[in-house]
């Protein structure tokens, strides 16, 4: 029997399984896809918040740029760094190159952002603008 009358009788999902384990076929396994860059992005009563996986690195390795309303945030791996002879089986902490950027809503401040890094985790955080605070009118 050929392969096309097998392929016509076999679910979808079937085909991708079979895929996934042909490395001749243009399917890509998930362990070989870019995840992208933790982050969790949060608004409270005080402002917009960030915060920003940065695991192994320290407050010196990352840089924060404010550019018009466009906050931006990056991290560069140096191209000398090794991995110390090891030969890693899985790379799921691994020091990774990121560059973030965010368009920031003119109803926050980004004069007054501030960040800090604790525990590798960077907390940026971005308090309303007074022009955004609510305000009661007097009734005249």
């Amino acid at each position: 029997m050929s392969t096309h009358i097998l392929e016509r009788n076999v679910h979808p999902f079937d085909l991708l399984f079979r895929n996934f384990f042909e490395p001749d076929r243009n399917f890509f396994p998930v362990v070989e896809s870019k995840i992208p860059h933790p982050v969790d992005i949060y608004e409270s009563d005080f402002g917009l918040h960030f915060e920003i996986a940065c695991t192994g690195l320290t407050k010196k390795d990352v840089d924060i740029n404010i550019e018009g309303d466009v906050l931006r945030v990056s991290y560069n791996k140096e191209k000398n760094e090794t991995d110390n002879g090891y030969k890693y089986i899985h790379r799921g902490v691994a020091k990774r190159s990121f560059n973030l950027g965010y368009k920031i809503s003119s109803k926050f401040n980004l004069t007054k952002a501030a960040a800090e890094m604790n525990n590798g985790l960077l907390e940026i955080s971005i308090p309303f603008a007074d022009t955004a605070k609510p305000r009661s009118l007097k009734i005249n």
